[in-house]
C-alpha cells in the first residue's frame, strides 16, 4: 500500500465524524460533504507525517472550512424566516430515515439528539459562536485548539461557547423520549387536520407552538406562532388534502412525507414535548425534496 493510499484509508475512518461536525456547523448536507472533501484536499497537500492526532487535526480543519462558509453566507444572507425572537433563520437540511429506525449510516450524523429544533437554533448563532459551541460542547475539542481557528484568545472563545450554550438550552429543549408516544401525537394531529377539527388540533398543540414552512424560490415562506394560528392553518390545509402520506423520521423525530402522483410535495417534521407538538417544520421546496430520496421510504 502506497503512502497516499494509507493516508486515504485513515481519512475514510474519520469521514463519518467529519460529516457530523460539518452538518452541525452548516445545516446543509451538500455543503457538509464539500467541507469534508476540502479537508481531504488540505490533508493530501500537507505533511501528514507530522500530525500526531489526525482526528483532532481534521476536526479543526473542517471547522475552519465551515467557518469560512458561514461567514460568506452571513454576508449575503436573506432569510425569509425568523425565530421567535425575530432573528433570521433558515430551515436546515433534514436527515430522513424510515419510520421505525434511523439508518446506521446516519446514526453518527445525528447523534446526541441533533433534532431539527436544535439545528434551527444553531442557525441563529453567529459563525464564531456556532464553531465554539459545536466543537467544544458536542465534540469536546479544547478551547485552546479552537481559539486559533477563530483568531481569538482562549478566554474569549470560552465566552462565545457559553453565550451560545445559554441560547441553545433555552430555545431547544429535548423532545419526549418515547418515539411511539411522539408518533401517536403526530397521528392525532394529522387526523384532526384532515377532519378540520379545530378543537382536536388545539388539544395536541402546545400553546406556544411555532410552525415554519419553507418553499424555496417557488413558494413564500410562512411562519405561524401559537396554537390557534397553527391550528387554523393546519385545518385549512388538511380538509383540502388529497395526497398520500408516509411516516418517516427526520433527524430521529417523527415526520410525515406527502406524495401526489408518486412525487414528494412536502415533508413535515414534528417536535413533541410534554405530549404536545411544540414545533412543526414543513419543507416544500421541490429542489430540496428531490435531493432527499423520499420515494425510498
Amino acid at each position: 500500500m502506497s503512502g497516499e493510499e494509507f493516508l486515504a484509508e485513515r481519512f475514510e475512518e474519520h469521514r463519518p465524524h467529519l460529516r457530523a461536525v460539518a452538518y452541525r456547523m452548516l445545516g446543509s448536507l451538500g455543503e457538509a460533504e464539500d467541507a469534508v472533501q476540502e479537508a481531504w484536499f488540505r490533508l493530501s497537500r500537507s505533511d501528514a507525517g507530522g500530525v500526531v492526532n489526525l482526528g483532532g487535526w481534521l476536526t479543526t480543519v473542517v471547522g475552519r472550512v465551515c467557518l469560512d462558509l458561514l461567514r460568506s453566507r452571513a454576508a449575503r444572507r436573506e432569510d425569509p424566516l425568523q425565530d421567535p425572537e425575530g432573528r433570521p433563520v433558515r430551515l436546515p437540511d433534514p436527515v430522513v430515515s424510515g419510520a421505525s429506525a434511523v439508518d446506521p449510516e446516519q446514526e453518527v450524523l445525528i447523534a446526541d439528539s441533533v433534532g431539527i429544533a436544535l439545528m434551527i437554533v444553531l442557525e441563529t448563532l453567529s459563525p464564531a459562536e456556532r464553531l465554539a459551541f459545536v466543537l467544544h460542547d458536542t465534540f469536546s475539542v479544547p478551547f485552546d485548539e479552537i481559539a486559533p481557528v477563530l483568531g481569538r484568545t482562549t478566554v474569549s472563545t470560552r465566552q462565545l461557547a457559553s453565550r451560545a450554550r445559554r441560547r441553545v438550552q433555552g430555545a431547544a429543549p429535548a423532545p419526549d423520549a418515547d418515539l411511539a408516544l411522539r408518533r401517536a401525537v403526530v397521528d392525532a394531529f394529522l387526523a384532526a387536520a384532515r377532519g378540520g377539527d379545530f378543537d382536536a388540533l388545539l388539544a395536541v398543540l402546545d400553546p406556544d407552538v411555532v410552525a415554519r414552512a419553507e418553499g424555496g424560490g417557488l413558494r413564500p415562506a410562512v411562519l405561524r406562532r401559537g396554537a390557534a394560528e397553527v391550528a387554523a392553518g393546519a385545518s385549512r390545509f388538511g380538509v383540502q388534502f388529497t395526497g398520500e402520506s408516509r411516516p418517516v423520521l427526520v433527524n430521529g423525530e417523527p415526520a410525515v412525507a406527502t406524495f401526489v402522483d408518486g412525487r414528494p410535495v412536502s415533508l413535515a417534521a414534528f417536535t413533541v414535548r410534554g405530549g404536545r407538538v411544540v414545533g412543526l417544520d414543513v419543507f416544500t421546496d421541490p429542489e430540496r425534496l428531490a435531493r432527499l430520496g423520499l420515494a425510498a421510504y
